[in-house]
């Protein structure tokens, strides 16, 4: 088995929807991203799953954020120094990538762009999944989660709340950090 099959269905993470599969086949993505958009893909499912109950009558795109999630970083299979590397050359790559799917390529462009005051619910979701995934905290990005959360709760209580799950997801992110690591670059 290829090392991105591997990646595709190691035990651990859930599995990548479909659509997402054959787009990775298609731009000969490398293990290392599709570990990697599994496990972001996995952590904002996570937080989709809690949303649901911590904050019922927030209206999120579920789909949207799933598929963002999951494809957020395509943009790497082109600019593979990025993997390993800082940059954002992948971001636009990546919109361009996946402009079939319309609306849903936005996440790939905007997923570092959080501090946007335009950014939706799912955009910002996404980003935090990316961040929150490897126990990567941004105080910033969370109090605009936080503020989704509404229920009558007072800004620090939402604050409270989210961080609490934010701190369980994060107990994870060692385990996280070596399935990714365990997939070559190439």
């Amino acid at each position: 088995m290829s090392a991105f099959e591997r990646a595709l269905a190691e035990p651990g993470p859930r599995p990548l929807p479909p659509e997402v599969v054959a787009v990775l086949r298609r731009v000969d993505a490398p293990p290392r991203l599709v570990a990697h958009l599994r496990l972001v893909h996995d952590v904002a499912a996570q937080l989709l799953d809690w949303l649901a109950e911590a904050a019922p009558g927030l209206v999120v795109d579920r789909a949207a954020v799933l598929f963002g999630a999951a494809t957020h970083d395509i943009g790497k299979a082109v600019h593979r120094r990025e993997l390993s590397e800082p940059g954002s050359a992948h971001e636009a790559t990546g919109a361009d990538l996946l402009r079939d799917h319309g609306d849903l390529a936005r996440f790939a462009a905007t997923h570092g762009q959080w501090e946007r005051p335009d950014a939706t619910a799912e955009e910002l979701l996404v980003t935090l999944a990316d961040k929150v995934w490897k126990g990567k905290r941004v105080d910033g990005l969370e109090q605009r989660v936080a503020a989704l959360l509404g229920g009558g709760r007072e800004p620090w209580e939402a604050f409270l709340v989210l961080d609490d799950e934010l701190t369980r997801v994060a107990e994870d992110a060692d385990a996280r950090l070596a399935f990714q690591a365990a997939f070559p670059v190439d």
